[in-house]
């Protein structure tokens, strides 16, 4: 039997913390191929350590150096250069509990070995803000909304809250999925970890829900690309994948798939909406104003009946309330929910 899991590990200037990220994951030792990818870096060793520790864990570890391309090409070189059965991502500054690691690959080869494999596995992912006080660890997690430890389908999936969604640091993949699906990730884009938890979707029909913390999420960096500052300087490449997912979810044909599939998808595509809409009214400029209006002006031409349930869903409501006081509102509610879950 080949490798049971690949983990992706997109690096760009990393060598800074790019080594904890690839130790928690050397517990998985020979079930386990760790792609660790040079996305062109420039500033630092980041290659030099990841061929370093491809000497020292050969079989293992790969060191796949590529001219920069962006996360979101990372990710792709990934997808193409997996021999696992399964096909995950860690960021570089993140981490993984490497305990759950291992019942994680246990879990896999067992559902392998009884020939009911699955085609997303979900696990737990940690916020881990540092320097945060009692909400700097923040789980989230799935309960209430999948049962646990059996092979589920999205008949099966119970009600999410607004707190609860797929995204990147939860799912691994069964490689083929992603094949199938024909995910290629855009080039120099930030935020297109949305569209990785989104476009498979579809392809999806057999998931597993272990409530174990698997995924340590790091958020704290001055550069990051979710602190505030920095996401507001990007905006335009958070409505690029905005868009994006309104054309994969308009183009999509949903027919003979389950209708919870088209129901969540319509969900989180409102999330990103309202993420792309909060940042705007932060901005608050006339210019920041005038793309929130294009935004959902791309969103009505594309499918009306879409645009009309987003708009009218309390999230669609609150990002378009009228006049200035509206949305002052509307981004008091924003900082005062950023506070409490210490976000960045």
């Amino acid at each position: 039997m080949g490798k049971i899991l690949t983990v992706a590990i997109p690096c760009y200037n990393s060598a800074a913390y790019m080594e904890k990220c690839i130790r928690s994951l050397l517990p998985g030792k020979d079930d386990i191929e760790i792609l660790v990818i040079d996305d062109g870096s420039t500033k630092d060793n980041t290659l030099e350590i990841a061929q370093r520790y491809e000497a020292q864990y050969p079989g293992i570890v790969r060191a796949i150096h590529q001219e920069n391309k962006g996360h979101g090409g990372a990710v792709n070189t990934g997808i193409e250069h997996a021999s696992g059965t399964y096909f995950r991502v860690v960021d570089s500054d993140d981490w993984v509990d490497s305990r759950v690691l291992l019942k994680v690959i246990a879990r896999l080869k067992t559902l392998e070995k009884k020939g009911t494999p699955v085609d997303m596995m979900l696990t737990n992912f940690v916020y881990d803000k540092v320097g945060a006080g009692v909400f700097g660890k923040h789980v989230m997690n799935f309960h209430h909304a999948f049962p646990a430890n059996r092979i589920i389908s999205w008949d099966d999936m119970g009600h999410m809250k607004q707190t609860q969604y797929i995204l990147m640091h939860n799912i691994t993949y069964r490689h083929d999925i992603l094949v199938k699906s024909g995910l290629r990730l855009p080039l120099h884009t930030f935020y297109v970890d949305n569209i990785y938890a989104y476009q498979p979707l579809p392809y999806c029909e057999k998931f597993y829900y272990m409530d174990l913390n698997l995924y340590h999420y790091f958020i704290g960096r001055e550069d990051q690309s979710v602190n505030e500052k920095v996401m507001l300087s990007r905006i335009d490449q958070q409505l690029r994948v905005n868009k994006l997912m309104i054309d994969i979810f308009t183009r999509q044909n949903f027919s003979g798939l389950d209708k919870n599939v088209r129901k969540y998808m319509m969900i989180y595509l409102n999330k990103i909406m309202t993420v792309s809409s909060v940042f705007l009214l932060v901005g608050g400029t006339s210019e920041d104003l005038k793309k929130k209006g294009e935004l959902w002006a791309y969103l009505k031409h594309a499918d009306y009946k879409l645009y009309y349930r987003l708009r009218m869903s309390f999230l669609g409501v609150c990002m378009n309330l009228p006049t200035q006081l509206g949305r002052k509102t509307t981004v008091r509610g924003y900082k005062i929910a950023r506070k409490l879950f210490s976000l960045n």
